[in-house]
């Protein structure tokens, strides 16, 4: 009996080996997916004309009030509005890393905001401007220091 036993637990053994020797051997890196059809390329974006060429403002940290050195940058911006009267501009505000996503996200929404406010005091219409906050997901230079941080807390004007 004992060496009955002895003989089917080898045989389990042996049989754990070679299940588990076999699925060793499979595949471990998926296969490149079947080659799809190709897809029509969207058309491609006409160019902005020159003189919708818009300027990024800048912000001090955790705040949405327009720093001095934004409103010559605004009236440039401004003026390039002025001269293509059909152009809707998206205002896009931007946070460093610093803060919730929420928190980052309400903070890029005013500041895109107070762009908004000052451009439409300067007589652009605010049917023109469009507002979105990026929050902090766009950063425009990466790293973890006001170095960089600086850079990121911004509105751009596309």
């Amino acid at each position: 009996m004992t060496m009955f036993r002895s003989i089917a637990t080898s045989f389990a053994c042996a049989s754990v080996l070679v299940a588990a020797l076999a699925l060793s051997a499979c595949r471990t890196t998926p296969e490149a997916p079947p080659a799809a059809a190709k897809r029509p390329e969207p058309p491609a974006e006409e160019p902005r004309p020159a003189a919708l060429e818009q300027g990024t403002v800048y912000f001090d940290f955790d705040s949405a009030v327009l720093r001095s050195d934004a409103t010559g940058t605004l009236k440039k911006n401004a003026d390039a509005m002025r001269g293509e009267p059909d152009a809707v501009v998206t205002l896009e505000g931007h946070c460093d890393e610093r803060g919730s996503e929420e928190y980052n996200l309400a903070l890029g929404e005013r500041r895109a905001e107070a762009v908004r406010t000052y451009l439409v005091d300067l007589g652009i219409s605010g049917s023109r401007l469009r507002v979105v906050s990026f929050g902090e997901a766009k950063p425009a230079v990466m790293g973890h220091d006001e170095a960089a941080w600086k850079w990121n807390r911004r509105v751009e004007a596309h």
